[in-house]
């Protein structure tokens, strides 16, 4: 495993990293305990220190389930790894809440669900509009890095098109620390903000890289997705032309990058803005599968060359 720095954070984190989404809400079907907790161990084997969660991976009845099987994963390893986690939102209200005393129960609630001390990224979980962001809220993100539960401010970036400029605003003001972003072979839109953001010296995390799974080489086009999977909101047409999409990626696969997941996530690492891609995996393999892809050469431009040529169009993220 390779590691880079997190922007201007000093932090070093591994290329490949290991978001818990799927860990609690079944977005991507079912995830038992013990599957989640060898996934966070295989990571740790593989060399991945980067783990993100949020209060919002979690149930209507309980929030930040992805948090408490997290911690109760890494044990006594906590000090071993970078976690990010994020507020505004929650699973029993996922309505939005960005100011300052909401903020801070969050992180107090992160705090103990995390059995940790402080957070080392705190993401600004999606808000689709400035309205949405209290202006008291900076003050009392400064009040908890000064107070050690926080150590770095980040931005979870949704709704690209409405909220980049916020974004941008931010990261140009010296607000935020680091981005955490959609980027993929099947999702592009995000590359130029990407430049801009990597030349403010501002940390990159991308996410969605495996497009919710298509890039895996998982599915076909006669796939059927249960009504809680995030990929049942598709059209049978668009399932078939996202498979086929797919398939024509495939001549990524070659000797040192074994599987599609694999080649998905080094194209996303040869952007040198990138500072860590984030896998979804929900089982040991998986992670293992996406965590060769730092070990794995980068690809030659005409490589890169072609995967550009056969990019149609930009696909919805979730």
């Amino acid at each position: 495993m390779r590691f880079r720095q997190l922007g201007r954070t000093g932090l070093r984190c591994s290329e490949v990293s290991l978001g818990t989404w799927a860990f609690a809400s079944q977005v991507y079907g079912s995830v038992d305990d013990s599957s989640a907790r060898e996934a966070v161990e295989a990571a740790l084997d593989v060399g991945i220190n980067f783990f993100d969660t949020a209060p919002l991976y979690g149930t209507s009845e309980c929030d930040g389930l992805a948090e408490t099987i997290l911690s109760r994963a890494l044990g006594s390893r906590r000090a071993e790894v970078l976690i990010s986690t994020k507020f505004g939102r929650t699973s029993t209200d996922p309505s939005p809440n960005f100011q300052a005393s909401s903020a801070r129960a969050s992180v107090e609630s992160s705090l103990s669900r995390l059995q940790t001390d402080y957070i080392d990224v705190l993401f600004f979980h999606s808000p689709f509009n400035e309205s949405e962001i209290n202006d008291n809220v900076w003050g009392e993100l400064e009040k908890l890095k000064c107070d050690g539960k926080i150590r770095f401010i980040g931005h979870s970036v949704s709704m690209f098109q409405d909220t980049k400029d916020m974004s941008l605003r931010w990261v140009k003001e010296g607000r935020i620390d680091v981005v955490q972003v959609v980027y993929s072979l099947f999702n592009r839109e995000t590359a130029s903000f990407i430049a801009e953001v990597g030349s403010h010296d501002v940390g990159v995390v991308a996410r969605e890289s495996l497009a919710n799974g298509f890039l895996t080489g998982a599915f076909t086009k006669d796939s059927v997705f249960p009504a809680n999977n995030l990929n049942s909101r598709y059209s049978r047409e668009e399932i078939a032309e996202r498979v086929e999409q797919a398939d024509r990626l495939s001549f990524l696969v070659r000797r040192d990058v074994t599987s599609m997941a694999a080649a998905a996530m080094r194209w996303v690492l040869d952007n040198a803005d990138t500072s860590t891609v984030l896998s979804g995996a929900k089982c040991a393999e998986e992670i293992r599968q996406c965590a060769a892809a730092s070990d794995a050469g980068s690809f030659t431009s005409e490589e890169m060359a072609k995967a550009d040529q056969l990019h149609q169009r930009d696909y919805s993220a979730a």
